[in-house]
């Protein structure tokens, strides 16, 4: 029998059992069951993007038209964390991610089974779009985890994420070589059937109470960007690093591939060297719940400088020095994004799901011009380039965090 409860900021709940979600703690198979079904969706943005050179001529794609594959992805997922993310605020939480990952296995059925360009490329949009599941399970997660522990949860619940985002590819490469490319797109179908069905057994149900209309959701956005300072600053911290993060594994691999002769298996086991990041985002967790964000966002912020730094200072930088940088910057990014998620959640939790989508979209944004700028970097003046803009693009952020973090505004741990 489902219980309402009141939680502390006001929103009803439902649960299934009473000991479902504790006042005093979240049980770790939640947070285990969280952390698994966000890095199982988040893969499903980047299965396409090393095989995408044995795809197009299946489909009959030229290779200039192929790059679509990721780009098109890449444009679903910025429209669905603007169109379908806060709809966290208004609908019923856990109908909204059943409802919300079927359609992704449906998106990746399609692309599994096209047979024309014009049926995967719609599919593609669709694969990005309905992957902000994603960004609907991390506020939810917060939303279930007492305040004192809330960084910690959440920074356990990213680590899942990231793990995802960082085997993704290695894992596409392999299962391609193996089965073929539509047998990933299939298997990935099929992982997203495994999660629906997860997250409809498993997660408790969350109904807001938002009291608002669809339409007078997404325009309180603006107001919401422009009214919440927290959010504005740790929007440009993050999207900074992510653009830094974006340029080097971006380049990365072309590097790797045209200076050191790597093949693309070892290249996708060095992509699994920046798995050790994961470590991070606990970390981070922990030191927002000790009222510590402000030592940790510089220590985030002006670690990735020193992470392009080493590797820019020389023009050719070794396999063993590039392997170095990545699991900084990978653990920098995440104890920052940790430390910023945890802040924008300690707002009023009727606006958790409209304050995450702003947050992912601005780092999508800066994502999106890291990538832009790193084939025209590297053909220019290769990795020193690369090293040198990327650490102009954390230097921005740190510049600014030292000037903003010396009055924390942010609701400091009980």
């Amino acid at each position: 029998m489902q219980t309402p409860r009141k939680s502390p900021l006001g929103l009803r709940m439902s649960e299934p059992a009473v000991d479902s979600v504790s006042s005093d703690a979240m049980p770790t198979r939640l947070v285990l069951i969280f952390a698994f079904c966000v890095g199982t969706i988040v893969a499903n943005l980047y299965y396409a993007q090393p095989i995408i050179e044995l795809i197009a001529p299946t489909l009959g794609l030229s290779p200039g038209v192929a790059s679509l594959i990721v780009s098109l992805t890449q444009v679903g997922y910025a429209a669905g964390l603007f169109l379908l993310v806060p709809l966290g605020d208004l609908l019923e939480n856990r109908r909204l991610i059943v409802v919300t990952v079927l359609m992704t296995a449906i998106a990746l059925g399609l692309q599994a089974t096209a047979r024309s360009p014009s049926i995967f490329l719609v599919a593609s949009v669709l694969v990005g779009l309905t992957s902000v599941a994603v960004q609907m399970l991390v506020p939810f997660a917060a939303h279930l985890a007492p305040q004192e522990s809330r960084g910690r949860i959440v920074g356990n619940v990213m680590g899942g994420l990231l793990t995802g985002l960082l085997l993704a590819r290695p894992i596409s490469s392999v299962m391609t070589d193996m089965f073929g490319w539509r047998a990933m797109f299939g298997a990935a179908a099929v992982a997203m059937l495994l999660v629906a069905g997860i997250v409809a057994a498993c997660l408790p149900r969350r109904v807001p109470e938002a009291g608002l209309r669809y339409g007078q959701l997404i325009a309180s956005l603006i107001h919401l960007f422009r009214e919440t300072t927290i959010l504005r600053r740790r929007a440009l911290y993050q999207a900074c690093l992510f653009a830094a993060f974006s340029l080097f594994w971006t380049c990365v691999p072309i590097e790797l591939a045209r200076r050191h002769g790597l093949s693309q298996s070892q290249i996708a086991l060095f992509a699994l060297i920046g798995a050790a990041g994961v470590v991070a985002g606990p970390i981070g967790g922990r030191l927002a719940d000790a009222g510590r964000s402000r030592f940790g966002t510089l220590l985030a912020l002006w670690g990735t400088v020193g992470a392009f730094a080493v590797t820019a200072v020389s023009p050719q930088p070794t396999v063993a020095l590039l392997a170095l940088g990545a699991v900084a910057l990978d653990a920098c990014v995440q104890l920052n994004m940790v430390i910023g998620q945890r802040s924008i959640y300690q707002l009023p939790a009727a606006h958790r799901s409209r304050l995450n989508a702003l947050y992912m979209t601005s780092i999508f944004v800066g994502g999106a011009v890291g990538s832009a700028l790193s084939s025209g970097l590297y053909d220019w003046a290769g990795w020193r380039a690369v090293g040198s803009v990327g650490a102009l693009f954390a230097l921005v952020a740190a510049v600014m965090a030292l000037k903003w973090e010396r009055l924390s505004l942010e609701p400091q741990a009980a």
